[in-house]
């Protein structure tokens, strides 16, 4: 029993160490990292990152027009502009669905102002919408952009100045697409229509045609582009930062914080995929059109600020004399959502798109968790009450694993005054104590290692729940009942104010709920079913860990201290009816009397 004690408590230490490492060191650490980066970089400004590597072409503006180089010259910018007054600064032509609101810059031909009606700020349905994508001349400037290449340099293309025309009244709905014209005025017409489905998915059609003597070459190109360094969660278990599937390359994630040094640029050349720019729960991301090779590339520059770009230039198309040419790239902006994404991969064909959601390595477990707890969603309607469910599942899937493993516990409870006469008996021969244990479990047919098991089939579950409701969007702002409004936030009560009832706002590392005292005591009675450690260094340890572990999970998001009270609890009520039917006695009372009898002092041993 020492034995099976000794592996338990090494695999939950171990537990505990990589939890207590992250929050204690790591954690702190990437947040004075992120701060440090944050409170360095420029001020917001009308600051702009390089189009993709090509051949030079004419144009001005905020945006350099696209050069040979990497790392041209960027104009300083004022500071001080507010996004609404950025957004004034340009006409613009209307973005209004459903699911989407914001507009089109007319000056570039831009998405750059795009907010999710669906989602806001905090959990009141009062607070701001999410705003995504912002124009360059405002703060955390974002936006996506298409356009042209040419092959030579007295080519005149639409550039970050060029003002397009669009009729009267129109503005983009998945209802009616929109068409943006211009004419440089040297034989050569551009047509824009953009198109939007009820989702987050942008289709742009570019169309030139020519009245030029002699054929054009022209390179199709698509960029989104971030400027300076957004705030993150800075989580290990979380990618935020540039992404992509490229061919036969596979998934590309690259951080912030991988592309260190001034300028750096990984680029690929490949015949299919996507790239973009990925946040916890919202995403931008480039489809170049299928069937037509092109380059890939994520970039940082820092002229002069700081500025992220993902982008694609795609082989050169030739438009004959008097000819036309037409090339259709698509642009998801918007909310990862899982229906939404998935549905992209299989309807459009986008290879992978569903990588975009960080299902991280364990992925054969973690999707498939989600797409349970989805499924009870929709049946009861409230995601905590789904957990509760997936909970009593996985119990039942693993029953019979842990019903054997519960069993051979109550065997080895039920035999232990044999254990304790054999120990006594080779007390001092450790050699022959083991060999008579050993002939003890073969005799009664009893695995010492088997009590294990319901502590190890429940670490993969409780690491895909977590991974489930850190990076789902469907479990943000995710109710229960009562107190938690947020499934996928930590329980917001605490102990240290009297849950409320003391004015008094605690330092997050007293943040102790009302859940995760739940969960501390559901693990303190499911310790006190066994008997008590012989040992008293193990005594205090199993004493100890549910306080540690109450304040460890405190700060989990409060779907994940619900699942782990709950599944505490149906594994206190499985113990307890093996033990019953195995005719061991139930020690749980004695324990926990024993627990808080206050022990006698020692006799005095003078005379």
């Amino acid at each position: 029993m020492p034995d099976n004690r000794n592996f338990i408590l090494a695999i939950v230490l171990s537990i505990g160490v990589l939890i207590g490492w992250q929050y204690f060191i790591a954690g702190p650490q990437i947040e004075r990292t992120r701060q440090e980066a944050v409170e360095g970089q420029p001020p917001e400004a009308e600051e702009q990152a390089t189009a993709p590597t090509a051949a030079p072409t004419t144009g001005s503006g905020d945006v350099p027009p696209i050069t040979a180089s990497p790392t041209p010259t960027l104009p300083a910018a004022p500071t001080g502009v507010t996004r609404d007054a950025a957004l004034e600064a340009a006409p613009r032509a209307p973005i209004a669905s459903a699911r989407l609101s914001g507009s089109i810059n007319l000056k570039g031909g831009r998405i750059d102002d795009l907010r999710l009606n669906d989602f806001h700020e905090t959990v009141d349905p009062s607070s701001p919408t999410i705003v995504l994508l912002s124009p360059t001349a405002g703060p955390d400037g974002y936006f996506a952009e298409f356009g042209w290449i040419g092959t030579t340099k007295d080519i005149s293309l639409p550039g970050p100045d060029t003002v397009w025309t669009v009729a009267d009244g129109e503005e983009l709905t998945p209802d009616t697409p929109i068409k943006l014209t211009y004419d440089n005025g040297a034989g050569l017409a551009f047509e824009r229509t953009i198109a939007l489905d009820e989702n987050y998915m942008f289709t742009v059609t570019d169309r030139v045609e020519s009245t030029a003597d002699a054929d054009v070459a022209l390179v199709p190109y698509g960029r989104i582009t971030r400027i300076g360094l957004p705030s993150t969660q800075g989580w290990y278990i979380l990618h935020e930062g540039l992404i992509g599937v490229l061919g036969d390359d596979g998934l590309q994630e690259i951080s912030y914080g991988d592309l260190d040094d001034e300028n750096e640029i990984r680029q690929a050349q490949v015949d299919r995929g996507w790239l973009g720019i990925t946040d916890k729960y919202w995403a931008t991301a480039l489809i170049p059109e299928g069937g037509r090779p092109f380059d890939a590339r994520f970039a940082r520059f820092d002229q002069p600020g700081l500025f992220y770009q993902a982008d694609f230039r795609s082989e050169a198309v030739s438009i004959p004399a008097g000819g036309t040419v037409e090339v259709s790239n698509r642009l998801f902006a918007g909310a990862k959502q899982v229906s939404v994404v998935d549905g992209y991969q299989d309807s459009l064909g986008i290879e992978r798109f569903e990588l975009l959601i960080d299902w991280g390595w364990f992925y054969f477990i973690t999707k498939p968790l989600f797409l349970v707890i989805d499924w009870f969603f929709h049946v009861f309607g409230n995601f905590g009450v789904a957990i509760l469910a997936v909970t009593v599942l996985v119990k039942l899937v693993f029953f019979p694993l842990a019903n054997k493993s519960y069993k051979s516990m109550s065997m080895m409870k039920k035999v232990q005054p044999q254990m304790m006469e054999i120990r006594e008996r080779y007390k001092d021969d450790r050699a022959k104590q083991q060999q008579a244990l050993m002939e003890l479990y073969k005799t009664e047919k009893i695995n010492p290692v088997a009590g294990c098991w319901p502590m190890l089939i429940q670490v993969p579950v409780f690491f895909a729940l977590y991974k489930v409701l850190f990076v789902t969007i469907e479990m943000r702002h995710a109710p229960f009942f009562g107190w938690i409004k947020d499934l996928a936030a930590p329980d917001p009560t605490t102990i240290f104010n009297l849950f409320g009832l003391i004015p008094w706002d605690p330092p997050s590392f007293l943040m102790i709920g009302i859940w995760p005292l739940i969960m501390g005591f559901t693990m303190f009675v499911q310790m006190k079913l066994n008997p008590a450690p012989t040992d008293p260094t193990q005594q205090m340890i199993f004493t100890w860990m549910p306080v540690i572990f109450t304040f460890m999970l405190a700060t989990f998001p409060a779907g994940l201290v619900i699942y782990w009270a709950w599944n505490n609890t149906l594994s206190v009520l499985q113990q307890y009816v093996i033990m019953r039917r195995n005719g061991v006695k139930v020690e749980l009372w004695d324990n926990l009397l024993a627990t808080f009898k206050r022990k006698p002092k020692p006799a005095d041993t003078k005379s």
